[in-house]
This record gives C-alpha cells, structure tokens and sequence, in this order.
C-alpha cells in the first residue's frame, strides 16, 4: 500500500510562483515513475508532468512546458512540481499519481495509487 500526500497548494497572483510537493510512504518509491495531474471545475483530469524513476527523464503536456518543472528526491520519497509564471488557466486540484513503471508515463491507466489532491488557484 502506498500512500501520497500533497502540500503547497494555494492561492497566488498571475505571473507568481508555487512548489508543490508529494510525500510517499513506502520503501519501494525509488522503483516507479510519478507524475503530476489536474482537474479545474467541469472539466477532466489532465496529464501535467512525470518523471522517470531516477529523475532523469521527464515529460510535460505542451501548456506548461517551460513554466513548470518534475523533481524528486527519492532519499525523501519526495516528488516535487516547481510552477512558475503561473496563469489563471493554472487553477485547478493539482494531483500526485504513482505509476506502475519506471519511465515517465501520460496515460492515467498507467497510475495505481493518487493523493487526495491540492488546490491551486491563481487570480488575475
């Protein structure tokens, strides 16, 4: 069983910054890729971000290429989303997934266990 929990949501301007992290429990982290999600009110969750299980590869959805960035700690079973130049398009329940592999992965099929998300909203 593997829990995740998110922290560092909240609420910033546009053009302002936040860091979101993913706790895990487990000791098995290290062995699987994690990745990043979202869902905004009325709409689907979303890919955002993953990262392969040795932080050396990631993967981002074309709307916040450039303004975010996946990295994780695995000493701390850590995942962390550095958002950057935040939009009002950004506010959503940001979501930490774990995935059944170990390369960065976009399809949600491909995550077994998901923290209870945080929220993020930017104004204008």
């Amino acid at each position: 069983q593997v829990q995740l929990v998110e922290s560092g949501g909240g609420l910033v301007q546009a053009g302002g910054s936040l860091r979101l992290s993913c706790a895990a429990s487990g000791r098995t982290f290290s062995s699987y890729a994690m990745g990043w999600f979202r869902q905004a009110p009325g709409k689907e969750r979303e890919f955002v971000a993953s990262i392969n299980r040795l932080g050396s590869m990631t993967v981002y959805s074309g709307s916040v290429k450039g303004r975010f960035t996946i990295t994780r700690d695995n000493a701390e079973n850590t995942v962390y989303l550095q958002m950057n130049s935040l939009k009002p398009e950004d506010t959503a329940v940001y979501y930490c997934a774990k995935n059944t592999g170990t390369v960065p992965a976009v399809q949600m099929g491909t995550y077994d266990y998901w923290g209870q998300g945080t929220q993020v909203t930017v104004s204008s």
